[in-house]
């Protein structure tokens, strides 16, 4: 792939991803966006965390993940989510459990366009 077919994957990737942000959000009251500027900048980000933080976090809770028949990938999505939070000043999350809730409709909304937030692909 040349570099400007993958610069443009990674662009449309984070233009998809910022949209999927901003629906989710929309329907979740314990979510908090202040603009599309900053649905934008979380898609990227979360894309920077899942090629990066991410595959960390599941090779260090493998045992446990494979214990819980993979659902504790939902709680590393959720982690990746609140670890969002904690960087980006315009995302506000109200706890865990929007955290989780917001992690599963996002990953249905990106399942949907046939988006993924992971760039391996």
């Amino acid at each position: 792939m040349s570099q400007q077919s993958q610069a443009t994957s990674i662009l449309v990737k984070i233009l998809i991803g910022g949209i999927s942000v901003l629906i989710a959000a929309f329907f979740l009251p314990g979510i908090s966006i202040d603009g599309w500027i900053t649905g934008f900048l979380l898609a990227a980000l979360l894309i920077l965390i899942n090629l990066t933080v991410r595959p960390l976090m599941i090779l260090l809770t493998l045992p446990l993940t494979i214990i819980t028949f993979g659902l504790f990938l939902l709680v590393i999505n959720a982690l990746v989510i609140l670890l969002a939070d904690a960087i980006i000043p315009g995302f506000e999350v109200s706890g865990f459990w929007w955290a989780l809730l917001f992690a599963i409709l996002l990953s249905l909304i990106n399942s949907l366009f046939g988006n993924n937030l992971n760039l391996d692909r």
